[in-house]
């Protein structure tokens, strides 16, 4: 069993509870911008440490005027956006409890969520978030009190808290100690009913002190960051808590569709983002310029700005390259560069594999990615790359004060700072997922000699086929859906004789590539998926997956499906992986098909 220890940079502090990071942050630059607010003439708003401290004990006011207790759990549903983190740490003031809602969640998942953790109050954002509580609310008697951030229902709360007293909130915002419970956030529900993660405040605290000490060059107050991931997540919960701590001035944009324009103006310096966000970015810039008729430059940059990538890794790059590199940089990758904002340095991604060939490509851009690797349980980071010495395919070592192991079969284990409390009332399931001290993460994975970890499969996923071949999904999923056509890839074969795929079409893409290729950009994906070019094309990307395997691994049969895997449609999580259970038994009957005679839309791998 091998075993990489690091330990805590910061002395631990068992009194500190979260609404201190920002007690602290205002002491040390109460006049530094800590968030910035968009504009309706495209422009951006700053609102100072001290200021968004005055306004958390405003609205924290409020809530204790309308009855709230300490402890009580307040349900929260609402899109990324800066009153998120304003009621977060509001109700940490007040000496609540904060049970994030994903802003997709169907009205029995709300239902769960508030029953299960007995939240006595729920914010929701509009008025269809509201609908769908709605629909639920004789179910939930225990929620006496529901306000909708749409309505101004912030701003009221903030007024009518004027008659409680400083000394209050001062009072109830230091009841809880760091072992206290600092949050509820539900699991994604990959492997059925969703659970309870209790996160405490030294989890917090002491993960958010020792991760800015870990990457000081992303996180300090000259820094500045645009969220868009949903904050309900651990990610992008646990980033908006560090950036308080650590200064840094975010703003936030939930819509994708006006990402870029809005990285245009803010000019962020470091960004949070899953792969999907990079292979995106990625693929509609090669279509655009394919578009365009310079999709042989663009290609063509790339090669050279992963080559000079890996030549930097090396150690040596050669005068040619340097050359070369200097011309694609100024015709294309500064293009790319300038649609980032310009000031992007540093990414931080997390959730699913990279790929090295993106992170190569991004590095030469200017942008390195920090490759991380965490859970819910874990408060997000178990480790992250460090600038000064990262590696591309890694995610990291275990940040200071996590210890990190790799049991017998391969499964990664945590213990450490981050670690969360258990499953709330639910003490078998908690039991299930620790040895002793040490979390089991269900991952599989290893180190390198520098205790740099690479995640290589997940232990309940492996497929295990008829002739004993034990395969991970996604060292074949991952590549196959960097390609632009793309959407989702599903591996299957489990007690199979051959490994087989289940793929959608990318519907933002599939427009522009068939326009590119000379086809009609009005198909459906019904229609693109019988056209021998689109099936190609699918056999194209297969083909790059089954590269990275062994023959008896390689998939040998596709089935592409009629529409994309969405969360809406119940196969995706909110961060947007898949649900391969109920993926699996949603398409019994098409991968029933595939180990058929039936040829169907399928395809047999050429390798």
């Amino acid at each position: 069993m091998k075993q990489f220890d690091v330990p805590a940079i910061v002395k631990a502090d068992p009194e500190a509870n979260a609404t201190d990071l920002l007690i602290d942050r205002v002491a040390a630059t109460p006049n530094n911008a800590l968030f910035s607010l968009p504009t309706a003439d495209g422009g951006w708003s700053d609102v100072t440490s001290s200021e968004f401290l005055a306004q958390v004990k405003a609205v924290a006011k409020g809530l204790v005027a309308a009855g709230i207790q300490p402890g009580d759990k307040i349900g929260l549903m609402c899109k990324t956006r800066y009153e998120w983190t304003l009621i977060d740490f509001a109700t940490w003031f007040a000496g609540a409890v904060l049970v994030p809602i994903y802003e997709t969640s169907s009205p029995s998942q709300i239902n769960w969520n508030l029953i299960d953790s007995g939240a006595i109050a729920i914010i929701t954002e509009t008025p269809d978030h509201f609908a769908r509580f709605d629909e639920i609310r004789a179910d939930v008697p225990a929620v006496v009190n529901v306000w909708q951030i749409d309505l101004g229902d912030v701003d009221k709360l903030a007024a009518s808290g004027k008659d409680v007293t400083d000394e209050e909130i001062e009072r109830r915002r230091n009841l809880a100690k760091g072992s206290d419970l600092a949050t509820l956030i539900y699991t994604s529900g990959t492997t059925g009913k969703p659970k309870g993660c209790v996160i405490t405040h030294s989890n917090f605290v002491e993960l958010c002190r020792n991760s800015q000490k870990a990457i000081p060059e992303v996180v300090n107050p000259n820094s500045s960051t645009l969220l868009f991931i949903t904050t309900a997540h651990i990610f992008a919960r646990f980033i908006s808590i560090l950036c308080i701590h650590g200064g840094v001035k975010v703003g936030h944009q939930p819509d994708t569709k006006l990402l870029l324009p809005s990285m245009a103006s803010f000019k962020p310096t470091f960004l949070l983002a899953v792969p999907r966000v990079f292979e995106k970015v990625y693929n509609s810039s090669e279509q655009k310029a394919e578009a365009g008729g310079k999709g042989k430059i663009f290609r063509k940059a790339a090669e050279v700005a992963i080559a000079h990538s890996k030549a930097l890794d090396a150690g040596h790059v050669p005068l040619g390259m340097k050359i070369q590199f200097a011309i694609f940089d100024r015709l294309v990758l500064s293009k790319i560069r300038a649609a980032l904002g310009g000031r992007v340095q540093y990414a931080v991604s997390g959730s699913a594999p990279l790929g090295l060939r993106l992170g190569h490509f991004y590095r030469s851009l200017g942008l390195t990615i920090l490759e991380g690797y965490g859970l819910t349980e874990t408060t997000a980071p178990i480790s992250v790359n460090k600038p000064s010495n990262f590696k591309i395919g890694k995610v990291g070592p275990p940040l200071p004060g996590v210890s990190v192991r790799i049991a017998e079969d391969g499964e990664i284990q945590a213990k450490g700072v981050c670690v969360f409390d258990g499953y709330w009332n639910n003490p078998e399931a908690t039991a299930e997922v620790f040895d002793g001290e040490w979390f089991k993460t269900g991952d599989i994975g290893k180190f390198d000699d520098e205790g740099y970890l690479e995640i290589t499969g997940r232990k309940k996923e492996i497929i295990v086929t008829a002739g004993g071949k034990n395969v991970a999904p996604a060292a074949l999923e991952d590549p196959i859906r960097a390609n632009p056509i793309i959407g989702q890839v599903v591996v299957v074969g489990e007690q199979r004789p051959f490994i087989s795929a289940l793929v959608t079409l990318d519907d933002e893409m599939l427009p522009v590539w068939l326009n590119n290729n000379g086809l009609d950009a009005t198909w459906t994906v019904e229609q693109a998926a019988k056209h021998p070019a689109v099936l190609a094309e699918v056999q194209r990307a297969i083909d790059v997956g089954n590269a990275k395997v062994s023959r008896a691994e390689s998939i040998r049969k596709f089935h592409i499906l009629d529409s994309d895997l969405t969360e809406a449609s119940g196969h995706l999580t909110p961060k947007l992986t898949i649900k391969r259970n109920v993926i699996l038994a949603d398409f019994a009957d098409v991968i029933d098909s595939l180990y058929s005679n039936s040829p169907a839309t399928e395809g047999i791998s050429l390798k």
